[in-house]
């Protein structure tokens, strides 16, 4: 039988959320995720080009899980 040495990668790999992305996954509109990144309240987008920015999929992963547990 076969042995499997590998470990999980301890830097799994970056996935990019665009911006239509964040707003289906976290319900929150473009203006409002702009003000709460203004606050230091929402992770910080990426600029992926001179028009386009994304959102490390981790980080609104990881957003999303602690603003659900403070409302519990």
């Amino acid at each position: 039988m076969p042995h499997n040495d590998e470990q999980p990668s301890a830097n799994p790999e970056l996935r990019i959320l665009r911006r239509a992305d964040v707003e289906e996954k976290t319900g929150l509109k473009r203006t409002f995720i702009y003000k709460l990144m203004s606050e230091g309240k929402f992770p910080a987008s990426l600029q992926l080009g001179i028009r386009a920015v994304g959102w490390d999929a981790a980080e609104i992963d990881q957003w999303t899980s602690e603003h659900l547990n403070r409302r519990q």
